[in-house]
């Protein structure tokens, strides 16, 4: 079985972590606010999401968003902007609490009662490597049935047990595993 890769991208293969790629298509299934923080639009809009109810007023605190109920009603009725290290503070929470609050929806729907979702693996990009060390390697489809400890740890920002959750499953493509650490893109939807 092989292990994972040491040195990626020493003969010029490019491409991201398996996990990363898994993390960037479940912020895509997130369904975060579109418009930037900077405009006042997007803002609002995430200032509403963090503040409607007590337990999102919570969810934000711990989050980061570490500001007075006076300040939060200054930038909400437009007599103050946030700075720049607020805007920042802010986007984080907003997108930690969307996680945390879309989670158990994702974990289900990917489940889909046991039957799991198809998740296809486009392989890394060897345009850059010399033709004597390139590898064949194929696109691949894996049918995902657990979907609990990947989402949690998306959930949790905690990248090094996303990447062993991920791992995990890519090992049921048997031998070439390894192969697939290193992808382009990882595509599925709930």
């Amino acid at each position: 079985m092989p292990e994972r890769n040491i040195e990626f991208g020493k003969y010029g293969a490019r491409g991201i972590k398996g996990h990363e790629a898994v993390a960037r298509q479940l912020d895509a299934l997130a369904g975060y606010i579109t418009t930037p923080v900077t405009v006042r639009r997007g803002l609002l809009a995430r200032l509403h999401y963090l503040t409607r109810t007590d337990h999102a007023r919570t969810a934000a605190r711990v989050a980061g968003l570490t500001v007075t109920d006076r300040t939060l009603r200054a930038w909400l009725d437009g007599r103050r902007a946030p700075s720049r290290r607020n805007l920042e503070r802010i986007e984080q929470a907003y997108r930690t609490v969307r996680r945390q609050n879309i989670a158990r929806y994702l974990t289900a729907r990917l489940n889909r009662e046991g039957r799991g979702t198809r998740v296809e693996i486009h392989p890394l990009n060897q345009s850059g490597v010399d033709r004597p060390r390139q590898r064949v390697v194929e696109f691949r489809t894996l049918n995902v049935r657990r979907w609990d400890r990947i989402v949690a740890a998306w959930a949790a920002g905690d990248d090094p047990e996303l990447d062993n959750a991920w791992i995990d499953q890519v090992v049921d493509l048997g031998s070439q595993w390894g192969q697939y650490e290193y992808v382009t893109n990882i595509g599925f939807a709930a």
